[in-house]
């Protein structure tokens, strides 16, 4: 272990003698999740980009994975041409990274599986249950590793609060506050004025049944589900569009109770005008609570009745050994949203050698998001939309 808790390439990949042989779909020039993949991938030295697919269109895709220093036969047209060609190669990709519209999600992970390989996969995990449960089984049954990429949970401080709970220094959970302010999306776009042909996450058909639950949605329900350490037992949800004339939603508010009774409640929406970003939870127990804002992301605030404050920073005295190594620089030096999800790449990675070479995982490096994370987030959208239907609560627990 480093002095930071950073989890390097001679403690993770030695044993192997080498990287991880790392293979991309998706996220080629003009996506915003591509390069952050790629630069999480490279951080901790772990991986290698070996093959890529990054674009729908054949030849643009291979122009690409050439100008972005892949080899010219690695840089393939297609995911089956990839996946064919690397099948072949002694030295070929042993880890897949998908980063592809929701609705190709399922099928591209069932290629790789089938392929051998373990999977880096982006939310949502699919756009129905049954596919959800289906990749569910799969890696079960294969014993391959799956992260499902809800990257927020990699910040340091968030791990600090999911330890916290866990030791029992808030005592019994009480209450949870979550939300997700955006503020981008607060008037009609020309996309949506055109009937969204020209932008595939306006239709249903491309990113799910829900716009807002899929894309944020489902990280604030993995935020308050990881740092508690507690699953949603059951919810009751109002999802709509609060800008005229949209007829995808940008706004949910959910009521919900977590596995042990606490009460919660859940505030998304992308169509704030004037917000940024405005990720956060609260967390309240028997003892204190806690309150993180990803806009501050170094900064963890804990609550105690009739004693002062307490401020952890990353970096600073007092962090769990699971918020140790998760952090990459020294104290005062900020990290962010890239080393976050650098933080994913490298539980992986860990994962991935210890599979290889048959050996055990400690439990802080179980704590990147699973297959089975994923599945649980489809069936909470699942459950949030019959609930704005019905006007009810409804059980949003995994039936697997």
């Amino acid at each position: 272990m480093s002095d930071w808790g950073k989890p390097s390439l001679n403690e993770t990949i030695a044993r192997l003698g080498r990287r991880l042989r790392l293979g991309v779909i998706g996220g080629g020039p003009g996506s915003f999740v591509g390069p952050v993949h790629r630069i999480a991938a490279r951080i901790d030295d772990n991986y290698e980009l070996v093959a890529s697919v990054l674009s729908s269109d054949p030849e643009r895709a291979r122009a690409n994975g050439r100008a972005l220093g892949i080899a010219a036969d690695r840089a393939y047209g297609s995911a089956e041409a990839m996946f064919a060609g690397e099948s072949q190669r002694p030295d070929g990709m042993e880890v897949v990274a998908i980063m592809t519209p929701n609705d190709s999600h399922h099928a591209l992970a069932v290629a790789a599986l089938e392929h051998g390989l373990d999977v880096i996969c982006d939310k949502p995990l699919t756009t129905n249950m049954g596919d959800a449960l289906d990749l569910v089984t799969r890696v079960h049954d294969t014993g391959l590793v799956f992260c499902t990429t809800f990257n927020y949970s990699g910040f340091p401080l968030v791990r600090q609060a999911r330890a916290m709970i866990r030791d029992g220094d808030l005592g019994e959970i009480r209450m949870v506050h979550v939300q997700y302010i955006q503020g981008y999306n607060y008037v009609l776009s020309g996309d949506e004025e055109r009937g969204n042909a020209d932008n595939w996450r306006l239709r249903p058909e491309r990113v799910g049944p829900s716009t807002v639950l899929g894309d944020i949605g489902s990280h604030a329900w993995h935020l308050a589900s990881f740092v508690t350490g507690m699953q949603f037992d059951r919810l009751m949800a109002d999802v709509t569009a609060v800008v005229p004339g949209r007829k995808s939603d940008d706004y949910a508010g959910i009521l919900f109770r977590l596995e042990n009774g606490a009460a919660g409640n859940m505030w998304i929406t992308q169509a704030g005008a004037g917000a940024v970003h405005g990720l956060c939870f609260r967390v309240f127990g028997t003892k204190g609570g806690l309150e993180w804002f990803e806009e501050e992301p170094n900064r963890l605030t804990q609550q105690r009745p009739g004693q002062p404050a307490l401020l952890f920073e990353r970096g600073g005295p007092g962090l769990k050994p699971e918020a140790e190594r998760a952090q990459r620089t020294y104290m005062g030096h900020p990290e962010g949203f890239h080393e976050a999800f650098a933080v994913l790449y490298a539980d992986v990675a860990k994962a991935v050698v210890a599979r290889r070479l048959k050996q055990p995982l400690s439990t802080a490096d179980r704590d990147f998001p699973t297959v089975e994370d994923g599945a649980r987030a489809v069936r909470f959208m699942e459950a949030s939309l019959e609930s704005s239907r019905t006007k009810s609560w409804v059980d949003c627990r995994l039936k697997m």
